[in-house]
């Protein structure tokens, strides 16, 4: 396996779903809290970071997370986290990520929206020169605040519409919060160009990945894992090339599966359904993209080529433009073809 490791270690990458908070490395969260110390329950100190870290539950985890949201309180903390993501992901040979960005979080808290797309788009540019790291914007509703977040995340999206932007989201807690309400925004932000990649089928079952699919006109799902209890979607989703960016040790960290020997990502390969393999939160997950690649190599029993495969996959179901897709499909590949 050390070999295995190495391998993904090197192998040039994409990453289709991982959070913009959630990324934030406990150096960063830490000294995001060392700013704001006295008015935030997360710890200062990293080492105390992976305690805290630990969930009970999905709506700990939210609990959580928004704890951390809420160090983001003016444009420069914006620009640090971002930019410090491009630099994580660089060291994993990422060369492409779609950041789901959560704007309504930070202007409800007193970050103006233009100040808050500036800040991302800097640290992209500044990703891009320094790092060689291309980041993607999918602007994302938290579905927990309902449908004002909605029309105030899609007023960002369509008014500021920073250059990075390509797609709009739905996260959040599934439970209690019905895809198709959100139906009339996520049509406008499609007339508009924008893709369509809603979470869906993570801790409810495969009715909401119905839903995200018939109301939302779903391109991609976050998660999506419920698909494996049901044929006939799994069916469908294979057929329509409807990929699922999956995310295993995010899904055993929420208890949305009771172990990774249980994860259904074999199933869902088995069934034909398109796959991308992500790290969602990786810093609050104990997590990294290099981990994941190695936890999918362990459930589908996959080898270097197979690995290979992994990562052309996410390129092939990314929003990047043909041209930047072949690119980066002949990097995978010359990498691949070349012995150690």
């Amino acid at each position: 396996m050390s070999d295995l490791t190495s391998f993904i270690a090197g192998l040039p990458k994409a990453e289709l779903h991982v959070h913009h908070v959630g990324s934030a490395s406990p150096r960063i969260v830490a000294e995001l809290a060392a700013r704001h110390e006295g008015s935030s329950p997360v710890p200062a100190d990293p080492e105390l970071l992976a305690e805290y870290f630990e969930f009970r539950d999905f709506a700990h985890f939210i609990e959580i997370y928004l704890s951390v949201v809420d160090l983001i309180r003016d444009a420069s903390d914006v620009r640090l986290l971002t930019y410090e993501i491009g630099r994580e992901l660089s060291r994993q040979q990422v060369r492409y990520a779609e950041l789901t960005v959560t704007p309504y979080s930070s202007v409800r808290r007193g970050i103006p929206a233009p100040a808050f797309c500036e800040a991302i788009e800097d640290a992209r540019a500044g990703a891009r020169r320094d790092f060689g790291v291309d980041l993607a914007w999918c602007f994302d509703i938290p579905g927990e605040a309902g449908l004002a977040a909605a029309e105030e995340t899609l007023r960002i999206a369509l008014e500021e519409r920073p250059d990075g932007l390509i797609s709009f989201g739905l996260g959040g807690p599934e439970i209690g919060v019905p895809r198709p309400q959100f139906k009339p925004y996520f049509d406008e932000a499609r007339a508009a160009g924008l893709h369509s990649v809603p979470h869906a089928g993570e801790t409810t079952g495969p009715e909401t990945i119905w839903d995200a699919i018939r109301s939302l006109g779903a391109e991609r799902i976050g998660h999506g894992i419920a698909a494996a209890q049901d044929e006939r979607l799994m069916a469908y989703l294979a057929e329509h090339q409807i990929p699922l960016e999956v995310c295993p040790t995010s899904n055993l960290r929420t208890r949305a599966v009771a172990g990774l020997d249980e994860h259904p990502i074999g199933k869902l390969v088995a069934a034909g359904v398109p796959i991308s393999v992500n790290s969602d939160d990786p810093p609050m997950f104990g997590t990294t993209l290099e981990q994941e690649y190695a936890v999918a190599a362990r459930l589908l029993k996959l080898d270097e080529a197979g690995v290979a495969e992994l990562a052309r996959a996410a390129v092939r179901h990314s929003f990047l433009p043909a041209a930047a897709k072949a690119t980066l499909l002949s990097e995978i590949t010359t990498y691949a073809a070349t012995p150690e």
